[in-house]
């Protein structure tokens, strides 16, 4: 009896928030919750309505088991943008839709503001020796930079008139809290995700293929690949790079490159896999951004969903292109800083915004220059390919220092590392030293030039084979990854966004 008690007590511990294990992708916890939610989906899914409650009620369980009590604000964000919408699609005039929007937008970004930038404005404000007033205690709710921009374009594009509002506070409900995505994007727009929820799902064996292969790649990515790059190399080089050489800065920075990118991607392809395999389809959130030889083809492939966020309700909003090439520039650099800013309370994040926002103004002087250039006979198309993926990487390795850098000392520390104590003797001993960390990193890079008809290729085998072929590829590779995943769980960089 007593040890009864004693395992209740557990179960109940598993069962409640914890604020030092979260729900995430890639903890133990969440692949009991996921087989416990899509066994009961199997006998659900056909019925719309049940279907939509039972989704609704796990993806709120789940943001309370990933954020505890913070998962009410995104049912008062549900609440109050569900309301809001309706009234300003019903309002009879300009002037109250515009009315209704601002009060939208003002508490939507008032919520993320309060609890997100509050901190640093009153560091400022201290700094500048124009008041002294003590920092608040804030713990920023997980998901609440996703589900914001969720809220503005739903009321943005009903007031721009391309999107009806839904009647049914349910459908919104779950329209937000879809688990998925909840925690980590992709950020999904209403008008491409509200018409799938009532429609009959029929999930084929290319959607369950597609679904594997993105989780079992997005798994393999953020525990095999980015945890291990990240505990064994690149954390101690961000530590303290002052104890580093330049050239194990310069392999901490690329190995930053990749962590940061199969993190992000890992949890976005499974995302996007476990929708597949629920009959919702979420778009593509990263188009192997590295292989882009610009900087603008690599916004158009880096996080889709925000670069095209901030595109259609800032960039756009402020005038984009329409205004004269010195607008179009300064609304460029305007649309950069506030999506550094978006990214985190610093000034590191605010000057990353910068430089990408100075680097598009500079493409797009570039691709205006070129494209008044008289036609030539002669070119290089693969080599100046080859060249601009180059340089586009390094560019961004570079601005990669100042994202994950703590302060801009350290940023300075690094680079000064690289370009003044390179020391080149110290790569064979280090090789020797990191070989697992160097091969994986390796490894890394390898899959992510890989040609997308390889990816095809495996989706069509998996399609192939049976159901017990494919239970055994999925036992065996949860198999290998809990023999390689650290002993303490690695937070997603972009939980803190």
């Amino acid at each position: 009896m007593f040890d009864f008690k004693i395992d209740i007590q557990k179960l109940l511990q598993q069962l409640t928030y914890n604020v030092k294990d979260p729900l995430l992708f890639n903890s133990g916890f969440f692949l009991f919750f996921f087989c416990i939610f899509l066994l009961g989906y199997q006998f659900l899914y056909k019925r719309k309505l049940t279907r939509v409650i039972y989704f609704t009620l796990f993806s709120l369980y789940f943001f309370y088991k990933a954020c505890g009590f913070y998962f009410g604000f995104i049912l008062l964000s549900a609440v109050v943008d569900f309301n809001l919408s309706n009234w300003i699609y019903t309002a009879k005039t300009k002037g109250r839709k515009n009315a209704i929007l601002i009060f939208s937008i003002c508490i939507n970004l008032g919520l993320l503001f309060y609890f997100k930038y509050t901190n640093f404005f009153i560091e400022i404000i201290n700094d500048l020796n124009v008041g002294q007033i003590k920092p608040l205690h804030l713990i920023l709710p997980i998901g609440i930079s996703f589900y914001t921009f969720e809220n503005l374009s739903y009321t943005i594009d009903v007031y721009r008139g391309k999107f009806k509002p839904v009647t049914s506070f349910l459908d919104y409900c779950f329209f937000l809290s879809f688990f998925p995505k909840l925690v980590m994007g992709p950020i999904v727009r209403a008008s491409d995700f509200i018409p799938q929820i009532r429609k009959d799902i029929f999930i084929t064996k290319e959607d369950v293929a597609r679904g594997m292969y993105l989780i079992l790649g997005g798994l393999f990515k953020k525990v095999v690949i980015s945890d291990y790059i990240y505990v064994n190399y690149v954390q101690y080089i961000f530590d303290d790079p002052s104890r580093h050489s330049g050239i194990e800065c310069l392999l901490g920075v690329y190995g930053y490159a990749m962590v940061i990118y199969c993190d992000f991607s890992g949890y976005s392809d499974m995302a996007i896999g476990m929708a597949k395999w629920m009959g919702f389809t979420i778009n593509e959130n990263f188009d192997s951004p590295y292989q882009s030889s610009s900087i603008t083809e690599f916004w158009r492939r880096w996080h889709i969903s925000l670069s095209s966020w901030l595109k259609d309700y800032l960039y756009i909003s402020l005038g984009g292109n329409r205004v004269g090439k010195f607008r179009q520039y300064f609304n460029l650099m305007i649309t950069m800083l506030l999506g550094g800013l978006w990214h985190g309370a610093s000034f590191n994040f605010i000057v990353w915004g910068g430089m990408h926002g100075l680097a598009l103004a500079v493409d797009k002087m570039r691709i205006s220059i070129v494209s008044k250039l008289p036609k030539s006979n002669f070119r290089l198309p693969k080599l100046t390919k080859v060249l601009g993926v180059i340089i586009t990487f390094h560019f961004v390795c570079f601005c990669w220092i100042f994202f994950k850098a703590s302060s801009f000392h350290d940023a300075g520390v690094i680079i000064t590392q690289i370009f003044t104590n390179f020391d080149a003797a110290a790569f064979v001993p280090m090789l020797s030293a990191y070989r697992t960390v160097f091969a994986v990193m390796l490894l890394g890079y390898i899959i992510h030039f890989i040609p997308k008809s390889y990816q095809y290729f495996s989706e069509k085998v998996l399609v192939k084979i049976s159901l017990v072929g494919r239970i055994a590829v999925l036992l065996v590779f949860i198999w290998i990854v809990i023999q390689v995943k650290q002993a303490d769980q690695v937070m997603p960089i972009y939980l803190q966004f």
